[in-house]
């Protein structure tokens, strides 16, 4: 009987294959786009799940909400209990022209897999399905117990999570999580995520006419709802970049030595760094100069313009824009508490309206930070799984983006360890156009989770 590595080799042409099916699926959890598909992306889930070999396989639902997919294997007694986590829903496909090939037809191409959510998350959520069908499929066990939980609105930012960790607590109940929607810090360096930024946003919306008049009758004495909104806009940063609201960075948690030493150690080239992110050769780099860029990423707070709802310049006529509005987002780190951040930024975004115009300030989501000392068996282990798969030490890094879930369920089970761990990689551009897999990357992660299993079930 081969080994579950030698499985894994054997069959990867056929994981590839089901990624691929996999992908096809559109299941898009945003708002107006088709619920259809992310029905479809559940069952294609559960199905898998249960010819992985994994038992009471079910489709789980809270009203209003995307389903879940749940799948175990509990049959080692003593044994520690590990919670997968992945999710199944992803990000709307953006814009079409930009893609080399279509979002929901992956295509191969120099050793990457394109498509939307190949990388985020349904390759994480394959990576381990394949590696237990490995190990199920050759001697039929595992060393651990297994709690398989897919989710299918984390790309909206898991808003009945509280409902459903009511209702279905008894099923997640488990020693340790291991969560796939996170990366690497560069393609073939294996990385364990130890700490997450929150989040908080908000909808800014103005008015000045009750509906669009000539520009050159009224322009003068009136003033536009786009300008109104721009002036707003730049209050929000310094000309450094740095969050210009007032009391905003009060509690923002002071990098311990180790820490800021342990980030000071890691690779990075800056040419490469411009590369994959694509900036234009003139940009500089925003927020404190005295801080490195992984430490303005992962550790400190960063304001963006998500998105801003105005006539096009394409459909533009010459009248004065009598509404405007724009979606304002910000990255929070550790020690800040989001109920309050979102209340400086609703605050900041109503005061003082430029000319008196009509604002509207809607508040959205408020998602914790999360932060862990990274030691510990469970991180030992892990460490030592992830170099046995890529064959190099690990590294162990920040992640600028927020997983509303990681906070919540660990401490619902009185802090277990959280084991971050994923295979996208910079060069992935997860929620832009040309989302891509390394499929060397996803092999080596398959086999680090045949690993991780072996060693967790050694603790």
């Amino acid at each position: 009987m081969p080994s579950p590595l030698d499985y894994l080799d054997t069959h990867f042409d056929r994981f590839l294959q089901e990624l691929v099916d996999y992908a096809k699926i559109p299941s898009v959890s945003f708002e107006g786009f088709p619920v259809a598909p992310l029905e479809d992306s559940a069952q294609w889930t559960a199905e898998k799940m249960k010819k992985t070999g994994l038992e009471g396989v079910e489709i789980l639902k809270i009203p209003g909400a995307h389903p879940y997919v749940y799948g175990e294997w509990l049959k080692a007694p003593g044994r520690p209990t590990v919670l997968l986590y992945g999710h199944h829903d992803v990000q709307p496909p953006g814009r079409a022209p930009h893609w080399k090939s279509p979002a929901f037809e992956p295509t191969l191409r120099d050793g990457r897999l394109y498509g939307r959510g190949v990388a985020d998350d349904k390759a994480g959520v394959l990576m381990h399905l394949n590696a237990l069908e490995a190990c199920l499929k050759n001697g039929g066990s595992l060393p651990v117990n297994v709690r398989f939980i897919v989710e299918g609105e984390e790309e909206t930012g898991s808003e009945h999570l509280g409902e459903f960790l009511k209702a279905y607590q008894e099923k997640l109940k488990s020693d340790v999580m291991v969560l796939t929607d996170t990366g690497n810090l560069e393609e073939g360096l294996p990385s364990i995520t130890y700490r997450l930024r929150g989040l908080v946003d908000a909808v800014l919306e103005v008015r000045t006419l009750d509906h669009p008049v000539h520009s050159g009758m009224w322009g003068g004495p009136v003033t536009d709802a786009l300008s109104v909104l721009n002036k707003i806009l730049s209050r929000l940063t310094t000309p450094d970049g740095k969050i210009a609201i007032p009391g905003f960075y009060e509690g923002v948690m002071e990098l311990p030595a180790l820490e800021r030493e342990r980030l000071q150690k890691l690779p990075f080239q800056e040419q490469r760094f411009r590369e994959e992110l694509g900036s234009v050769p003139t940009l500089k780099f925003a927020g404190d100069p005295t801080l490195s860029v992984y430490e303005k990423t992962w550790c400190q707070p960063a304001v963006a313009v998500l998105g801003i709802d105005a006539p096009s310049v394409k459909t533009t006529s010459n009248q004065i824009v009598d509404s405007a509005r724009a979606k304002v987002s910000i990255r929070i780190v550790n020690n800040q508490d989001p109920g309050r951040c979102l209340k400086l930024l609703c605050d900041f975004l109503a005061k003082d309206p430029p000319f008196e115009a009509e604002v509207k300030v809607t508040p959205g989501a408020a998602s914790n930070p999360w932060r862990v000392d990274p030691t510990g068996p469970a991180f030992e282990a892990a460490e030592r799984a992830l170099e046995k798969g890529f064959g190099v030490p690990v590294a162990f890094i920040g992640c600028g983006g927020s997983i509303p879930f990681v906070k919540p369920l660990t401490e619902i089970f009185g802090g277990i360890p959280a084991l971050l761990i994923g295979i996208e990689d910079p060069a992935c551009n997860a929620h832009g156009e040309n989302e891509s897999l390394s499929l060397s990357d996803w092999r080596k992660g398959m086999k680090s989770a045949v690993y991780l299993y072996e060693e967790l079930g050694r603790v």
